[in-house]
């Protein structure tokens, strides 16, 4: 089967972070993804689960503990062997772009190229206005700074006059093991985010989509990417979802989906048993 299976641990206490990364790296798991964000505002404006709505509340609460994602990939680099270690998603418009591209050469380099780096403008408002940036522009700073990054992995000498950085010739090393760079997922289902997946990425990352949800995503996606003249055949299909049956493994590659996230625990004390049974249930 080519379709590929990884696991997250965004919805873990940090507690059980290690032993599910170690588990999910010996049960064959192909995967692991850590989302992210900088600094989480009391006031959690911009959260797309507006007030008046049934939802009227933010998704996650301020005080949830938050990591230096890169920092914490690294250390699990060094404790697993094959996982791949990915990113759902970072925001890397609210970085300098020395500072994103450095984070991404060093987790690719220590973990022998094993780097996915999964990225997005980001839903949270306040999360830019704290840091001092203008969240409307929170879009063209993350296509500037992929542009940058691309340039910084994989080219000897890099200058850049842009809308949001600026800088004379630089020299940045070593370069990833992976080349030209690691792995790129874009985040969103805006068409916006669709164009940048097209310009810049090797993959569409999509959260908690069904078989039934997926479809007319991927014909936008696809008629996005023709326009702006790329082919969207070699693009990355990943979507975090939930798995009841090994019978829809064929049913997602049919759809053009290869790579899914699943999270098939309920209660993060479960969750390494829930591998162990998801690993017999669908890898054997």
């Amino acid at each position: 089967m080519a379709l590929k299976i990884g696991t997250s641990i965004g919805m873990l206490h940090p507690r059980y972070f290690t032993e599910v990364a170690l588990a999910a790296d010996r049960l064959g798991f192909e995967s692991l993804w850590m989302p992210e964000h900088l600094v989480f505002p009391e006031a959690m404006a911009g959260s797309p689960f507006e007030a008046g709505s049934a939802d009227a509340h933010p998704p996650v609460p301020p005080e949830t503990p938050l990591f230096d994602v890169f920092a914490y990939l690294s250390y699990l680099a060094g404790r697993t062997q094959r996982i791949r270690l990915g990113t759902n998603v970072y925001l890397l418009g609210l970085r300098h772009p020395f500072v994103a591209a450095r984070a991404v050469q060093t987790l690719d380099i220590v973990s022998g190229g094993r780097a996915e780096v999964g990225v997005g403008a980001g839903w949270l408002r306040s999360e830019w206005t704290a840091t001092g940036l203008d969240p409307a522009t929170r879009g063209r700073r993350l296509d500037e700074a992929l542009a940058v990054c691309k340039r910084l992995w994989s080219e000897p000498r890099v200058a850049h006059e842009g809308e949001f950085f600026r800088f004379d010739a630089v020299r940045f090393e070593p370069k990833p093991v992976q080349q030209p760079h690691p792995p790129l997922h874009v985040g969103g289902e805006s068409d916006a985010a669709l164009r940048r997946v097209a310009r810049y990425g090797d993959g569409w990352y999509g959260i908690g989509h069904t078989l039934d949800t997926i479809g007319p995503v991927l014909s936008r996606l696809r008629a996005i990417c023709r326009a702006e003249g790329r082919d969207p055949d070699g693009l990355e299909i990943i979507t975090a979802t939930h798995l009841e049956q090994r019978e829809d493994l064929r049913r997602w590659e049919d759809a053009g989906v290869t790579r899914l996230v699943v999270n098939p625990w309920s209660r993060g004390r479960d969750a390494v048993r829930a591998l162990e049974d998801f690993a017999a249930g669908f890898f054997s």
